[in-house]
């Protein structure tokens, strides 16, 4: 009998023994799963842009904080960010290399099918598409002479100046435009200069950057037109970060931040008055360096600007 009794008490020992260590690892569990979590929500996404300093852009001010809108809206889902300018002064084409090879996170440029190829691009369009409605500066002198334009072949045969690397100019060149390219910031004064005669911008750039050149004046009788769409664009490799960028730019569209910042930024404010395109010409072009997936965007009318 005591050795009966004996071996009962050993066994519930044996079982409170059990219990204790069970609930010691299911505490161990318990606390790693809520420390992991705690960790998964402390990360934060820090992303990388090219700020030029030397060369300034007013315009990038809209997509710096169209960029921050994104992460912001995305952050109860994905966590703290950080953004990181990083100062260079660089060709288009440069900092398309850095953010490939991940030493810049994110760019902003118009798409083409090759930049689609060579980045992962964040299929919503920054601008609603605007940088496909071309106006363009010209020389105060030959104001009559663009006056008196009626067809688009007459444009054909003008030289026109564009960016080295911009797909811009590859666009207009498929289509027949005589055209001069050079670095995008010696393309004003090529103009002053008759490098070329006139020079297309989207509908919300010339004003600013002709402000200081009394030899040079907006155009106001016609407006090119063709899709084209600017996308954020970050390495092939970074998935995340473009799952994130959507996500916070369709919040923002779908809450009305998006068309609030569109509208009533400092940069695009005012230019459908100062464009007044109810008064001018359109001449419509095709872009065939658009993909397919990029064309599949069309459809969604809430994303562009008509």
């Amino acid at each position: 009998m005591v050795q009966s009794a004996m071996a009962c008490k050993t066994f519930v020992c044996l079982r409170k023994a059990c219990s204790f260590t069970a609930c010691l690892i299911t505490t161990s569990l318990i606390t790693t799963c809520l420390i992991t979590t705690a960790v998964a929500r402390a990360e934060v996404t820090e992303v990388r842009y090219n700020l030029s300093t030397h060369f300034v852009d007013p315009k990038q001010s809209y997509y710096i904080d169209l960029l921050r809108l994104a992460m912001e809206k995305s952050q109860d889902q994905y966590g703290d960010y950080r953004l990181l300018p990083v100062e260079m002064d660089m060709p288009q084409g440069r900092t398309i290399k850095l953010v490939e090879q991940g030493k810049l996170d994110v760019v902003w440029t118009m798409t083409s099918i090759s930049r689609e190829r060579q980045l992962r691009a964040v299929y919503f369009p920054l601008l609603k598409g605007l940088m496909g409605h071309r106006i363009a500066i010209i020389r105060t002198e030959d104001e009559a002479r663009f006056a008196n334009i009626t067809q688009i072949e007459e444009l054909q045969r003008i030289p026109v100046g564009q960016g080295s690397d911009w797909p811009d100019s590859d666009i207009l060149q498929r289509q027949g435009f005589t055209l001069v390219r050079g670095a995008a910031h010696s393309l004003l004064t090529m103009l002053e200069k008759g490098r070329f005669d006139y020079f297309l911008r989207a509908l919300h750039e010339p004003w600013d950057e002709i402000a200081d050149r009394p030899k040079l004046m907006v155009d106001t009788q016609f407006v090119i037109v063709y899709p084209a769409p600017l996308y954020f664009f970050v390495s092939p490799d970074n998935l995340a970060l473009s799952e994130r960028i959507e996500y916070g730019l369709r919040a923002a569209l779908s809450d009305g931040s998006f068309d609030e910042l569109f509208y009533h930024h400092a940069i695009t404010e005012g230019m459908l008055g100062r464009a007044r395109l109810t008064e001018r010409r359109v001449f419509r072009l095709d872009n065939p360096f658009l993909s397919q997936t990029s064309k599949n965007l069309l459809s969604e009318p809430e994303l562009w600007f008509d």
